[in-house]
């Protein structure tokens, strides 16, 4: 595979959760040489969402840490903190108290609500922030509540995600100026850019604000989760029309409930002809007659199934059951040590962090 892509990327990991230990994850997995500090009492974020880079247990109200802690900062190229505002400036570790150590730091914060606007200070989870965005309200059927989907679309896609995005926007942009720069990164920010085709399609009378009744939001009976025989699921996304005409040969549908298909009038009758069809077989009966074809219907795995499917086996995609990188490094976790040596600091500092207790 060669070298990781960030390898000799120096970063420093105030840790918090959710999203700001996914994106420390992240750019650990991409190479990078990652440290990672947890205050006192803090609690684990758990998930493995702290692999890849050592932990380690750091008072920042001692004096004696917060100055090596800095000392840390004059030789790192990124530095990640999922604090609530106003914590990392009261620490005296904020975006000017570090720049004025290292004015090539790049500083990443993860929020929420973000740093500024009249909800910054206040409380909040993955559920509150996608629910303003708009996210949460297309993730429902007709006539039903919407659903969250895990704190997948908001912590880890809207915010993780964006993070590690801006980090290396940022480090492009430094590699240029020679100056780094301050991310304010906040959950509700990138989950409202996730929806752009949605905002886009509202905009242009394509999309209806009635929940399950537009293309992509369980409205139209071709793109939707049906049950089997077997109590199991299969997911059906077959929006071209070939792609359609590939599903109903599968399912042998009569050209009668397929007419008109695109017809939100006619969609009652087709969704009960595809409910009834895929109620005859089970799930997995249905995945292998589905198999190579262009049906787009696929089987809907549970977490202990996915990890064993043929896709994810020929890709490599889980490694001792966990989601792997590709584009990364074997996962693995090396002391707090080894990383500060890797970064060349004075050999006084190395032997300082080397004391801390790895966690």
């Amino acid at each position: 595979m060669g070298e990781p892509p960030l390898r000799g990327v120096r970063v420093l990991e105030l840790l918090g959760i959710g999203p700001e230990p996914f994106a420390g994850m992240l750019l650990a997995d991409l190479g990078a040489d990652v440290l990672a500090l947890r205050r006192p009492g803090q609690t684990p974020g758990g998930g493995g969402l702290e692999r890849g880079r050592p932990v380690i247990g750091v008072n920042l109200k001692d004096p004696g840490t917060l100055g090596v802690v800095r000392e840390l900062v004059a030789s790192a190229d990124v530095l990640l903190e999922g604090y609530r505002p106003g914590v990392a400036e009261r620490l005296g570790l904020g975006p000017e108290d570090c720049h004025a150590i290292n004015p090539r730091l790049v500083y990443g914060r993860m929020t929420g609500w973000g740093q500024t606007g009249p909800l910054a200070a206040t409380a909040g989870h993955d559920i509150n922030y996608i629910a303003v965005t708009g996210a949460l309200h297309a993730a429902a059927r007709r006539g039903q509540a919407p659903t969250p989907p895990s704190n997948l679309l908001g912590d880890f896609g809207g915010g993780g995600m964006y993070l590690v995005t801006a980090v290396l926007a940022a480090l492009v942009e430094r590699a240029r100026t020679g100056t780094g720069r301050v991310l304010d990164v906040a959950i509700t920010d990138g989950t409202t850019y996730l929806t752009s085709m949605l905002y886009g399609m509202h905009r242009d009378g394509q999309w209806r604000d009635e929940a399950g009744t537009n293309l992509l939001d369980t409205g139209a009976p071709y793109y939707d989760v049906y049950g089997c025989a077997d109590g199991r699921y299969v997911a059906v996304g077959a929006l071209e029309p070939q792609f359609f005409a590939a599903l109903a040969g599968l399912l042998d549908l009569g050209p009668e409930v397929c007419e008109d298909r695109d017809d939100p009038a006619r969609w009652p009758a087709l969704r009960a002809a595809i409910a009834a069809a895929v109620l005859t077989r089970t799930r997995d009966e249905w995945a292998a007659l589905a198999a190579g074809t262009d049906a787009c219907l696929a089987p809907v795995l549970d977490l202990t199934e996915a990890p064993q499917h043929g896709q994810a086996v020929a890709r490599g995609t889980f490694a001792d059951g966990m989601p792997r990188l590709p584009l990364g490094r074997a996962v693995q976790t090396p002391s707090a040590a080894d990383v500060v040596r890797s970064w060349g600091v004075d050999p006084e500092l190395a032997a300082a962090v080397a004391q801390w207790h790895d966690l």
